[in-house]
């Protein structure tokens, strides 16, 4: 049989699975780790592009040594999102990365958003705000401050763009990535002109030509297909961004499916047959990677706030469980705001992490550590309930990345939801997602036509029904006062965060 592989490529790790076509199993993994960027001011986060396609290349050649190579028919990577990746003429890197959670731009979303003539016509024209996440302010920003490197920009890529240049040599971006951008039009799925021409008219002539989820990138470049042992024929599938390919993997590509991931941000999504454009902006309007769209809500804090709160108390992961199951629902009335790297849902950019309602009786760790996974999960919250007002509405979650393997984290989950959680059987979601759009990709290339993903996500995508967590009514009205209180806090600190913010960054 024919085996296809998938590429999560995530702001700690990329991974990769091989996706057996014929028993529908996943039969090798890999994963290689790399790093931030350290010593950068508050708000920038970066990272070597080279160090991602260096651990490419080691987890290809991991599981290249497992399998029979001359089997694989197609690879799919899945990136983490937004990022930007400048490459002069000859496709070199001329910076480092800027990435999904680098909240240094908010000045440049506030120069474009003005050009666009506001808020309101910014949605209109792109169908989302200007938001320091996304990638159009990343391209200002190096205008205006790296105006060096800005002269040598000649293409701009996407992180798993860059791994898809790295495999095939072209250059290419798919309608679902490029919607996280805030340079496109999402109604139309093409470039936005007047985004465009925000920040520079040249920028036109930088930027891939738009392409759909189902097309090929390219074939594996020669050299590499050799070093692996792979045939000359291998499809790269186009590939896509993170939250794109986890749907993918969690068989959200119908409607009435969603999807939370809890890693090291959180999404929530759902697969839309039209355009779903929030007048608030606070969903982001995203496309699909399946040829539909993804409405999107994102918290740029979720495992990193839990993983900080684990080191300083110095547990290791069972210790943290114990201790969250231990402590009463609702922490002993005590609220922590997990903004650690600002937040972009709700939209408090320079955001920073906030613990209110100390007392005699809940300084605890285990009571702080309740209040961190309950603080991000009722921000995941947030984006859930604005979904259900724009008529998304949930009645099951389907859950992935680590805080889904913790069992008193998906109680919690299911609890401050209000709806059933369940976690899948290949957690790995990204990376089967690429995997199974590669098979997709593959199946259309070979000539037939009428290959639909859902061939593919149909019995090979599977829950994991020893997981299923049902709400405890018990604990329902005591999340939803901890929510107000959250969300009333959030906003009230607004003005509060940037002055801390400025402190922080003084030396």
């Amino acid at each position: 049989m024919s085996f296809c592989i998938g590429i999560d490529s995530g702001t700690q790790s990329v991974k990769a699975v091989v996706l057996d076509l014929g028993t529908r199993k996943v039969m090798a993994e890999a994963r290689a780790p790399h790093t931030l960027i350290a010593g950068l001011p508050v708000g920038h986060m970066e990272q070597h592009p080279q160090e991602w396609t260096a651990a490419l290349d080691f987890v290809l050649s991991e599981v290249a040594a497992k399998i029979d190579g001359t089997r694989v028919r197609g690879i799919g990577v899945s990136g983490q999102q937004h990022g930007l990746v400048p490459l002069d003429a000859d496709g070199n890197v001329i910076r480092p990365a800027k990435l999904w959670c680098d909240t240094s731009t908010t000045a440049e979303c506030g120069i474009i958003t003005e050009k666009l003539g506001g808020p309101n016509a910014a949605i209109r024209k792109t169908g989302n705000l200007i938001l320091p996440g996304f990638t159009a302010p990343k391209i200002l920003w190096l205008k205006r401050h790296e105006p060096t490197n800005y002269a040598k920009l000649r293409h701009v890529l996407l992180p798993h763009d860059y791994l898809n240049f790295f495999l095939t040599g072209n250059y290419f971006m798919e309608f679902g990535d490029a919607s996280g951008t805030a340079l496109m039009d999402v109604r139309k799925r093409a470039w936005s002109r007047d985004a465009i021409n925000a920040i520079d008219k040249k920028l036109a002539t930088w930027l891939p030509p738009l392409s759909g989820s189902h097309e090929a990138a390219g074939r594996l470049r020669p050299e590499l297909a050799t070093r692996y042992g792979f045939p000359l024929d291998v499809v790269v599938s186009a590939g896509g961004g993170d939250n794109m390919m986890g749907a993918i993997g969690t068989g959200n590509v119908i409607p009435g499916v969603v999807t939370a991931s809890f890693g090291t941000s959180g999404t929530i999504y759902a697969y839309a047959r039209n355009p779903v454009i929030d007048p608030a902006g606070e969903v982001a309007a995203f496309c699909s990677s399946t040829g539909g769209w993804l409405p999107l809500l994102c918290s740029m804090n979720v495992t990193t706030v839990t993983e900080q709160v684990r080191a300083l108390f110095g547990q290791n992961h069972a210790a943290l469980n114990a201790a969250v199951a231990a402590a009463p629902a609702g922490a002993g009335g005590l609220l922590l705001l997990p903004y650690l790297a600002g937040e972009r849902t709700p939209n408090v950019p320079a955001g920073s992490g906030v613990l209110l309602g100390l007392n005699n009786q809940n300084f605890s760790s285990g009571h702080i550590a309740r209040a961190a996974m309950e603080g991000v999960t009722m921000g995941m919250n947030y984006g859930l309930r604005r979904l259900a007002a724009l008529g998304v509405k949930a009645k099951e979650i389907r859950v992935t990345g680590g805080g889904a393997k913790s069992p008193v984290w998906r109680q919690l989950m299911a609890d401050i939801f209000g709806v059933p959680i369940v976690a899948m059987i290949e957690d790995e979601g990204a990376a089967l997602g690429g995997a199974l759009q590669a098979a997709w990709c593959v199946a259309l290339s070979n000539g037939n036509p009428k290959a639909k993903l859902s061939d593919f996500t149909t019995g090979t995508v599977a829950l994991d029904e020893a997981t299923r967590c049902v709400p405890n009514k018990a604990n329902l009205a005591r999340y939803r006062e901890l929510q107000a209180q959250q969300d009333k806090l959030s906003l009230a600190l607004r003005d509060v965060f940037v002055t801390q913010r400025k402190l922080a960054s003084a030396r």
